[in-house]
């Protein structure tokens, strides 16, 4: 399988390595600044480049037929565009806040706690997300994600605000420490007591790992996917 990096920061460079551990070439190799290539060179891209280019990498792919794989955040603004245009272009998509394998477990036991914990009213839920200091959006892609499964099967609350306590909110607290790959905790507290799920990452490997597992999955199919489509969960 040919592949586009498109970004070609840390996550980048691992996801490199990994695809090429698995048999796969890296035929483009695409940094911030380069405007001039050839996608159609690739059975498939995988897009971890920064929030302001990723709509522009995602549509450069969907209207040159290569299947994309997303996993920039800070960009979801124009997610329903890309939605729209993968459609239009009869193409393929995937965009996921986390491609790590426990991470998107993680997201289905967060789903499950929440309806447990909706009828228990004493319980207030909150979040907490601590990445390295490169990381430039805040809170992070997953954290919104884990807040959205909260929000959709929680009765009691209907949005997330960073730093801020509100009624029927999910406060969330971001935290920027050099060379923490990932940490997210999602608390619910009550006067007697505190239950805590928590995922730690202890290097990108799962990510890299993930996103070039779902680049595989992909390829020669149409639509707009999930991980859990990739993984066959939830």
């Amino acid at each position: 399988m040919k592949i586009a990096l498109l970004g070609y920061g840390k996550m980048g460079k691992t996801i490199e390595k990994i695809a090429i551990k698995r048999g796969h070439d890296v035929v483009l190799t695409i940094d911030k600044d380069d405007k001039d290539y050839d996608i159609t060179k690739a059975d498939v891209a995988i897009d971890f480049s920064i929030p302001n280019v990723a709509f522009n990498n995602i549509s450069n792919c969907l209207n040159n037929n290569v299947p994309v794989i997303s996993g920039t955040t800070g960009w979801l603004d124009k997610y329903d565009d890309a939605i729209a245009l993968c459609k239009e272009k009869k193409g393929a998509f995937i965009y996921a806040s986390n491609y790590s394998l426990g991470v998107n477990i993680f997201f289905e036991l967060n789903k499950t706690l929440a309806k447990m914990m909706s009828a228990l009213k004493q319980y207030n839920v909150s979040m907490e997300e601590i990445h390295h200091t490169q990381k430039l959006d805040a809170p992070s892609g997953t954290a919104i994600s884990l807040a959205n499964g909260v929000i959709e099967k929680h009765e009691g609350y209907n949005a997330w605000k960073l730093d801020e306590k509100d009624n029927n909110t999910i406060p969330i607290v971001a935290k920027r420490i050099e060379d923490v790959p990932g940490t997210h905790t999602v608390t619910y507290e009550s006067e007697v007591d505190t239950i805590n799920i928590e995922h730690i990452a202890h290097t990108r490997q799962g990510f890299a790992l993930g996103a070039v597992v779902a680049a595989e999955w992909i390829v020669g199919k149409t639509g707009v996917f999930t991980m859990n489509d990739v993984l066959n969960i939830g």
